[in-house]
């Protein structure tokens, strides 16, 4: 049963990447995976965990045992059977209640994600209703596509240093909506842009949640990530941008826009809503450093201001006009199948996790391969497969933070050594391989509708590219 967790999760995935030959939305499979992976863990719950592969598991047992040795002594068994310590012991001998705590666990961390996308998708598309982005797309006047593709991307890899990979995905793929009408056109436009978002999200603390755990985990600072890993992260933008430049061709074809679009919204709304929803993206890391709530309390605070601001701007405007652009009414155009994509697709990943497939393979990087360089260039591609998070998570939990001073090769392991600094550069910018290899290249796959093999024979080579040419870069830095 354990290998037929690994057995529904690849034929689960091997549908997604089938998803228009097979006509069965993704969504759909991803959210059988999900169920299904948890169902054959806890069918099969003592079985698994007696294989001591999982490590949360493994640490419960340890810490029960010692709970148990340490209190049972001092009490009388009326006193034990009264204790609260029991309830942890039970635990230990109770593997099913083990199994639902770890699902309720990890849903905890699924639901940030996916309120933190619910929230800026709305938010997105309230902007977008209100003509906001015509602001932005009015001013960008060049349809070649090479020079559009430059300005996309330098936009993109900077935005999404300031925000993350995943809001800067939905606000530019939303954007080129209203620069490109043709679809395999702004497909591929959208896909660079998810390099770009993954590449500008791995230089800074706050621009990709892997980034964000090792700043808070302790194993990097935000200066040294900033000057160290900013260069390798350009480069693997602009490796891939200069190749396509010399292939790309001809003009984009922009989008008719009939007169009542044009006119509908007064041009100071627009900008007044565009001012407040970019503000409210942009305040969600100044809200987590401010109060250190997660990230999506941030998010759903600048939705409701957004909301409330909107209420009161269209109070004395005609019933159909108030209806059209009321919260309420742009809720129902989110896309929420995305949504239920995360949803699904996570929950596999974080059964993979609990059950202990993911420690099995961090254990065996570390075995086989034993060379920074080579654990993290595979961390960073099999990122692209499974969530990055879980397999950051994972390689923390395997090494220490040696003290300074430190020499030979665990000087790689101390605060800012070139292991955890390399670690946060192939987990942010190796999801871009795949399309589903990352929070941004999901979310532009549900918006988009990007097909994953279309992704794979165009984007995917170009992506390793720029992956490798950062690695490179990265070594001839600091080697």
């Amino acid at each position: 049963m354990f290998y037929l967790i690994i057995l529904i999760f690849v034929l689960g995935y091997i549908a997604i990447a089938l998803e228009h030959p097979f006509k069965v939305d993704k969504a759909a499979t991803a959210l059988i995976i999900g169920v299904l992976t948890w169902s054959v863990y806890i069918l099969d719950v003592e079985h698994i965990l007696s294989l001591g592969f999982s490590p949360a598991w493994e640490s419960l047992v340890a810490q029960g045992k010692d709970i148990l040795n340490l209190i049972k002594p001092s009490l009388t068994e009326t006193q034990w059977q009264n204790s609260e310590w029991i309830e942890t012991v039970q635990t230990i001998k109770e593997p099913y209640h083990f199994v639902i705590g770890e699902l309720e666990h990890h849903l905890i961390d699924i639901s940030e994600i996916l309120f933190f996308l619910l929230g800026a998708m709305t938010i997105v598309e309230v902007i977008d209703q209100h003509e906001g982005f015509k602001v932005i797309t009015d001013k960008i006047k060049t349809t070649n596509k090479v020079k559009l593709l430059w300005i996309i991307a330098i936009i993109t890899f900077f935005m999404s240093a300031i925000l993350d990979n995943l809001t800067t995905t939905i606000v530019m793929t939303a954007l080129l909506r209203k620069l490109i009408d043709d679809q395999k056109t702004r497909w591929f436009f959208v896909s660079m842009v998810v390099l770009s978002a993954n590449s500008g999200g791995a230089w800074s603390p706050i621009g990709d949640v892997t980034t964000i755990m090792l700043w808070i985990g302790g194993q990097i600072t935000a200066g040294a990530i900033i000057t160290r890993v900013f260069l390798p992260s350009l480069v693997s933008m602009l490796v891939p941008l200069a190749i396509v430049s010399f292939t790309l061709k001809g003009n984009v074809k922009r989008p008719l826009r009939s007169e009542h679009d044009t006119s509908s919204i007064p041009f100071h709304e627009q900008l007044i809503i565009l001012g407040i929803g970019v503000g409210a993206l942009l305040f969600v890391p100044v809200f987590k450093g401010i109060t250190h709530l997660p990230p999506y309390m941030g998010m759903i605070f600048g939705l409701g201001i957004i909301w409330i601001v909107t209420e009161l701007m269209h109070q004395r405007k005609s019933v159909d006009l108030r209806r059209k652009l009321s919260v309420v009414n742009i809720l129902r155009r989110v896309e929420t199948t995305t949504v239920f994509f995360f949803l699904g697709i996570l929950t596999a990943v974080a059964c993979l996790q609990s059950a202990g497939h993911l420690n099995i393979l961090a254990g065996w990087l570390n075995t086989h391969l034993g060379n920074i360089y080579a654990i993290n260039t595979a961390i960073g591609v099999l990122s692209s497969i499974v969530d990055n998070v879980p397999l950051v998570a994972g390689a923390m939990g395997m090494y220490d933070v040696a003290l300074a001073g430190t020499t030979g090769y665990n000087a790689h392991f101390i605060q800012d050594g070139l292991f955890w600094e390399l670690l946060a550069y192939c987990a942010g910018t190796g999801g871009s391989i795949l399309i589903i290899g990352s929070a941004a290249g999901v979310a532009a796959m549900g918006i988009e509708k990007i097909d994953f093999i279309w992704y794979l024979k165009k984007i995917s080579l170009l992506a390793f590219i720029g992956y490798a040419s950062g690695i490179l870069t990265y070594y001839l830095m600091f080697s």
